[in-house]
């Protein structure tokens, strides 16, 4: 029963971090058409983190798999802090070189969003934050892809951890019902009878 649930989590791992990969790709994509160079190596770390991950659980390597779960906090300290930064909470703006690195690029979702329309040159000079006729601004489709990672990197970091724990329980309740018993008998003195049984002793004599 033990190896079945271990089975099943490593499977539940495996199948995660696959849809998370997929999810980080897409993610990346639209980061590299927007030049926002920040989320860009955010999201390749993160990818190469999930082949660890993947791996990981694989083949049975616990301490990989932690490395996994260590990396999936950090990655939703990250998320946490992108979507504060769409929001503008504290002294976050929306309009400053975090993310972009001070390249001046925005978001690919600024100008490409679904309904929305073309912002002109002006718009973008007198720095508009915002496109007319979007049906969901940009930066709230960049909150949304922040909050799916979170989403999957908390999901990782829980399986991974089960995982592990598991991993660590078969390895400390290791059966060696039957191995002492062969090498014992080998080595076992052999029984004393509990019955003396007493033989005669002749003792020669000489002749008188």
């Amino acid at each position: 029963m033990k190896e079945y649930c271990c089975h099943g989590n490593r499977l539940t791992l495996t199948l995660g971090v696959n849809v998370q990969q997929i999810a980080t790709v897409e993610r990346q994509v639209f980061d590299f058409l927007g030049y926002m160079w920040a989320p860009i190596i955010g999201n390749f770390l993160q990818i190469i983190f999930i082949i660890v991950g993947f791996f990981g659980a694989l083949q049975y390597r616990p301490k990989i798999v932690i490395v996994y779960a260590v990396w999936s906090l950090l990655w939703i300290g990250w998320n946490i802090f992108v979507i504060c930064f769409y929001f503008e909470v504290g002294l976050l703006k929306r309009d400053s070189p975090i993310l972009n690195i001070d390249t001046g690029n925005r978001s690919w979702w600024f100008d490409n969003g679904i309904g929305c329309q073309t912002p002109n040159k002006t718009q973008l000079d007198t720095g508009l934050d915002y496109v007319e006729g979007c049906l969901l601004q940009y930066y709230y489709v960049e909150i949304i892809h922040a909050a799916i990672q979170c989403l999957f990197s908390l999901l990782g970091f829980c399986v991974g951890c089960y995982v592990v724990y598991v991993f660590s329980e078969e390895d400390d309740s290791f059966d060696f019902i039957g191995g002492f018993d062969t090498f014992s008998s080998a080595f076992q003195s052999p029984a004393k009878s509990s019955h003396v049984q007493l033989q005669p002793v002749y003792v020669a004599t000489g002749a008188r």
